[in-house]
């Protein structure tokens, strides 16, 4: 399979804000923690709003061949990897927080920090929602040469680095009940995302060995399509 490799004009990047990584206030907190909780609730809004969650569904089946394992990086809650599993996607998930109790029976969870963990050979497909964007060049870089060797299949979906977005969930997050963790968060995690080619670049692909396919959307989502040629 060969995809389009030309980055859209519109998601060039933009000298006026370069990208920059500031601590979500999410990661300080307990998974129990109310905040945390409220939080949670306000994402999965984000995500339906966004359509990342549906985005992720509809394209990632297409892209395994049979028997081929998928893992998400930053499993969470487990909503995604659920969704996943109902359109047929045999997938694993990886995150610091515990299995969730609603995870698909017979698929593996493993709790470890993606930087450290030692079992990417056993995934073709490998996919992030919203987490790639909390690591810096460098952690990409070394997350990248890991992926490079294993992986076939690299699917991300993250947030689209535009002010226009900052504002807007500035100013609309409250109308939808985003609590302070979620406001913040958002506005870093905007700041820290990706345009053009930044996250295939950043992990190492190149063109000579990859094909990758990077998109944007008026709602701010940033999603990427790499393949192993």
């Amino acid at each position: 399979m060969t995809l389009d490799t030309h980055p859209h004009p519109g998601n060039l990047p933009l000298s006026s804000m370069q990208r920059t990584l500031q601590p979500e206030l999410l990661d300080s907190l307990a998974p129990d923690d109310p905040a945390a909780i409220h939080n949670r609730r306000d994402l999965r809004l984000t995500n339906q709003i966004m359509g990342n969650h549906r985005w992720l569904a509809r394209r990632l089946p297409g892209l395994l061949r049979p028997g081929e394992l998928a893992l998400e990086l930053g499993a969470g809650t487990g909503e995604l990897g659920l969704r996943l599993a109902r359109a047929n996607v045999r997938v694993d998930g990886l995150d610091l927080w515990p299995r969730p109790e609603a995870w698909p029976a017979g698929r593996a969870w493993h709790r470890a920090d993606l930087r450290l963990f030692s079992g990417y050979a056993g995934y073709a497909a490998v996919l992030g929602n919203l987490i790639f964007h909390q690591f810096s060049d460098d952690e990409l870089a070394v997350l990248g040469s890991v992926l490079r060797r294993h992986s076939r299949v690299i699917v991300a979906c993250e947030p689209v680095r535009r002010r226009i977005s900052q504002v807007l969930f500035r100013s609309l997050g409250p109308l939808f009940g985003a609590n302070q963790v979620s406001l913040h968060d958002a506005h870093v995690s905007i700041a820290a995302g990706f345009r053009g080619d930044e996250l295939p670049r950043a992990l190492g692909l190149s063109a000579a060995a990859w094909d990758w396919l990077c998109t944007t959307t008026a709602l701010g989502a940033y999603r990427m399509v790499a393949l192993r040629r």
